[in-house]
């Protein structure tokens, strides 16, 4: 069972997407250095690392997750991953497979921008060589906002009409407008605290070029947060241009504001062609790597040997990616993605004292993601089980306390929860 929310891989052709899913997921999309390789959106599952409980507790040897795996207390959560068509300038008045890549997105809780730091591909996805990326972060941000802006100024003046006859609030107003981009009403209520009071108390009167066009630009902060990916880390020119990238967004570490979406915390320097190299070699057993590490082994006795071709190529992905940055930065991209969303990991077990079935078996079968100030009782209905929803009569987790419908679950404190039924 993958989670609920959806993680974009986004950016213009051939900056690296593709790659990118199959280097974190099992995916298969075809990789091109060609405009609109991705034609429809490609969908895989990436996975999540959290601390699992099972260690602690003594269990680790019967933790066998339903879906992904636990090595060494380690759980790996799987998490759905999209990779749209690329974007390019002028997509929001409909320019290469613009409207296409908007449509999708909607869909998307959190984006991670894959940029080509290499200037090997132009703005349109291009094979090139010597192109600037400097502005590649800013304007995709900016084709979304017009995309939404746009939109919403095609009706403007109709919805403010609307909104004075009806005495509705602000929020009610404008989710009404914005549920289309799957935005639930808290998202709509977090952009307007970002505006000064005073602005949304004079809602009637705003204007779509100013008032509106700010409002947008702090829902974007909130609907579509964002990770960028500064791909292709190994090839000639890309130290140059993450330098240049990294001094133009060094300002946001310091007061913790966004900037074109972003801030500096939240930008990875990644390699997915290596890290699709070095999951290949560790699948077909040439070498031992775990997704994240700063180093794979070619010393085990149960590994073929390898050809010097191949050991040539690993040893510069070894020096230029492994050794330099301390990782391919792919797994970190999702780990940062998922984090961004502040989800947090729920293990609902049939009994407290085996955490699993009430007969000793596998431990810890389930692990849900869910979002921040979540209830127990909102997370029972979240398991679609009829049955526990009609018949809920409480909840408890480790060491018998009891766990009150209102409590919202905290990790490290009832993120392992039975529940019981009337029927029991």
């Amino acid at each position: 069972m993958a989670s609920s929310f959806v993680i974009a891989c986004v950016g213009k052709p051939s900056a690296g997407k593709s790659s990118f899913l199959n280097a974190v997921t099992d995916a298969s999309a075809k990789v091109g250095n060609f405009p609109f390789t991705t034609i429809e959106p490609n969908e895989g599952i990436a996975y999540y690392p959290v601390l699992c409980p099972c260690e602690k507790l003594g269990v680790s040897e019967r933790c066998k997750p339903r879906h992904g795996w636990c090595s060494g207390g380690r759980r790996y959560v799987p998490v759905r991953l999209l990779d749209v068509a690329g974007l390019v300038p002028g997509a929001s008045e409909g320019k290469g497979l613009g409207n296409q890549f908007l449509d999708d997105l909607r869909h998307a809780d959190v984006l991670i921008h894959v940029v080509d730091a290499s200037g090997t591909t132009d703005a349109s996805g291009r094979e090139t060589r010597g192109y600037d990326p400097i502005d590649d972060i800013q304007w995709l941000r900016q084709e979304v906002e017009a995309w939404i802006w746009g939109n919403l100024d095609k009706k403007w003046s109709g919805v403010v009409r609307r909104h004075v006859a009806v005495k509705a609030t602000p929020v009610e107003t404008l989710h009404a407008q914005l549920a289309g981009y799957g935005t639930p009403r808290e998202i709509v209520q977090r952009a307007l605290d970002r505006l000064p009071r005073d602005l949304v108390n004079e809602f009637s009167r705003w204007e779509a070029k100013t008032e509106l066009r700010q409002f947008v630009h702090a829902f974007l902060d909130e609907r579509f947060p964002t990770i960028v990916a500064l791909n292709k880390i190994d090839m000639p020119d890309s130290d140059k241009n993450i330098s240049a990238i990294m001094k133009r967004y060094h300002s946001t570490s310091k007061n913790n504001l966004l900037v074109d979406g972003v801030r500096l915390d939240n930008i990875v320097l990644t390699s997915a062609l290596g890290e699709c190299f070095l999951r290949k070699m560790h699948k077909q057993l040439f070498i031992h790597y775990e997704p994240g590490s700063d180093d794979f082994s070619t010393e085990m006795p149960s590994l073929k040997p390898l050809d010097e071709k191949t050991r040539r190529r690993l040893e510069t992905i070894r020096d230029l990616v492994l050794f330099r940055y301390g990782s391919t930065g792919v797994q970190e991209a999702i780990v940062r993605a998922v984090d961004a969303l502040g989800y947090i990991p729920v293990y609902p077990v049939k009994s407290l004292a085996t955490f699993g079935a009430p007969q000793q078996g596998p431990a810890f079968r389930d692990c849900v993601l869910v979002k921040p100030g979540t209830t127990v009782r909102e997370f029972a209905r979240k398991l679609h089980n009829q049955a526990l929803d009609r018949s809920y009569a409480g909840a408890e987790t480790i060491g018998g306390i009891q766990l009150g419908e209102a409590d919202v679950i905290v990790p490290g404190k009832n993120n392992v929860i039975k529940y019981t039924t009337n029927n029991e």
